[in-house]
């Protein structure tokens, strides 16, 4: 995942000072999935009762764990595990405690973020009400409000959220957290069935299939690498059942195996090296109630990529990437940091569901890892983070606006972009977002614009972040006149380093020819200076020059 690239305000004139570019350290897992065909009844009637049986187990240690709060040690964690133990198995009482520490984890850190959400509302809040009524704003921070009636319930709304976030810092302080298993939106899917297009027996259905536990931990020198969840390279699907579910077994060793058969279409060899090397892979099998269908993932940890040092990123250019709502611009840039060729443009389109807007994104990220694989670029995206800007108290009535960066793929596109670009060996480099578009648009919207092509503001963000990546300043240097472009010193276009004193002003006058023409007295006709036809040459002057004499004299 990329990392923080906000490095906090300062700077000449207030502008907030631009983090470091650095490359993006590739993922540290892999996870793969398959629909599991051809269950009989029984196959399903027994996934349904070890799920619901683990999935009450699980409820049950995720409120021991959230009561214990910030008190919990080892000994607690030992003690959980015990008494799990008894009503199942070791193995799969060391994979509920696993997942209930990180299922708490998970809600303290959505804890923080809500927090810090508060934080900033409150301060823009109390900022804007210390300011005369229709005071106008600046791009940095908001103006006044518009009228008394405004000020007013923003008054009390101020009281509202002062009041959320003293609770919140209670609940931190205190190690409480809320959590849903199931989730908390579909438990309020309940009270609004007609709005869902559901009906009560369907929502039960989703709400026993979220609520239901079934998945392991691997572990290495076992068997086929999971000792709970065990599939061959054949295939094969085998459970250990719970101790109360031991009878349901139909194989030695109170095991269940499955009739259906799993083959990983993707990384299937990758899988059947680990699991003949007896390596670890967790298993996870879920169902979807509502196409009736069930599928199991497996997943493992990877050794870190070795991560490409910038210098050699930098080395032959990269393409610079602006993310859009609805689409990629991209544009390549050389190691200087000059645009090559034209501009590209990925759309895609989030509407629909879930998997069709990921797919959309998907294909969207394949058109531009193939571009880059052809060209053998790096690529150069910002590390954005709208967690604060999508309040309503930053943006104010701009709800349309607020929807079009909430709308933004950022964290999805973030990590299919570092999983994909990982695989097929494309470096990413990070950049800070700060004033991309902007300045992108003050200094090369306009002359990368021609009669034939139309360069969008998008476009231009691009070519300053992929300037970003490579160490150039977002400012273009000033081309000289055109007749002084071109000399013996080379193209004057060429970018100078940041360090070049001077590289903004204009280029001294340098005595001797300025163009490529050959200088008088050098040059095949030299001899005979008449045939050049100059100016000041005789060959212009017809009245005084003398013909030659006829030979028949």
């Amino acid at each position: 995942m990329f990392g923080s690239g906000v490095s906090g305000l300062g700077g000449a004139g207030g502008l907030r000072v631009v983090g470091a570019s650095f490359v993006v350290p590739g993922p540290s897992g892999v996870a793969v999935r398959d629909r599991l065909r051809g269950l009989t009844a029984q196959d399903e009637t027994v996934l349904r009762l070890v799920g619901d049986h683990l999935g009450t187990l699980a409820s049950g240690d995720l409120k021991v764990r959230c009561a214990a709060g910030l008190e919990h040690d080892n000994k607690a964690w030992a003690s959980r595990k015990r008494e799990l133990t008894g009503l199942s198995s070791s193995r799969w009482a060391g994979s509920l405690t696993k997942a209930t520490h990180d299922q708490w984890a998970l809600a303290r850190r959505g804890q923080a973020a809500h927090i810090r959400q508060l934080e900033a509302a409150v301060r823009t809040i109390r900022h804007r009400l210390s300011l005369p009524l229709g005071e106008k704003g600046s791009k940095r921070a908001a103006g006044g409000y518009r009228s008394r009636r405004e000020w007013h319930a923003k008054t009390r709304r101020l009281h509202v959220l002062e009041d959320r976030l003293a609770a919140a810092r209670a609940d931190w302080a205190a190690g409480r957290v809320r959590v849903v298993r199931g989730g908390k939106q579909l438990l309020n899917t309940r009270h609004h069935l007609e709005q869902a297009q559901l009906t009560e027996e369907r929502w039960r259905a989703r709400w026993e299939a979220s609520r239901r536990f079934l998945q392991a931990d691997g572990e290495s020198g076992k068997r086929y690498g999971n000792e709970t969840i065990r599939i061959g390279p054949d295939g094969e699907v085998s459970i250990k059942l719970p101790a109360p579910l031991a009878h349901l077994a139909n194989t030695a060793h109170g095991r269940y195996v499955l009739t259906a058969r799993v083959s990983f279409a993707h990384r299937g060899e990758t899988w059947r090296d680990r699991v003949g090397a007896n390596r670890a892979v967790a298993y996870r099998i879920h169902e979807d109630a509502g196409g009736r269908r069930w599928y199991l993932t497996a997943s493992w940890t990877i050794p870190p990529a070795q991560t490409v040092p910038l210098t050699a990123v930098r080395a032959g250019g990269l393409i610079g990437v602006d993310t859009n709502a609805d689409h990629l611009a991209a544009w390549r840039l050389d190691q200087y940091g000059n645009p090559v060729g034209t501009p590209r443009r990925f759309d895609y389109t989030l509407s629909g569901t879930a998997d069709h807007r990921d797919a959309q994104v998907r294909h969207a990220l394949t058109r531009l890892l193939h571009w880059a694989t052809r060209h053998r670029l790096a690529i150069a995206v910002e590390d954005l983070d709208f967690t604060a800007e999508t309040t309503r108290e930053k943006h104010g009535r701009r709800k349309k606006f607020r929807q079009l960066i909430s709308g933004m793929p950022v964290a999805r596109l973030r990590a299919r972009l570092v999983s994909m670009a990982t695989e097929l060996g494309i470096p990413l480099v990070a950049v800070d977002p700060a004033y991309t578009s902007r300045w992108g648009a003050q200094h090369w919207q306009k002359p990368l614009t021609s009669t034939t092509r139309n360069t969008t503001r998008h476009d231009a963000a691009a070519v300053a972040i992929g300037r970003r990546a490579l160490g150039h300043p977002v400012r273009r240097r000033t081309a000289p006149p055109r007749t002084h472009q071109s000399d013996g010193y080379g193209h004057r276009t060429v970018q100078a380093g940041p360090g070049s004193p001077g590289r903004e002003e204009t280029r001294p006058r340098i005595p001797g020819p300025r163009t490529r023409s050959v200088p008088p007295g050098r040059g095949a006709n030299a001899g005979n200076q008449n045939a050049q036809h100059r100016p000041g040459r005789s060959t212009e002057h017809g009245s005084w020059q003398q013909d030659p004499l006829p030979l028949s004299l």
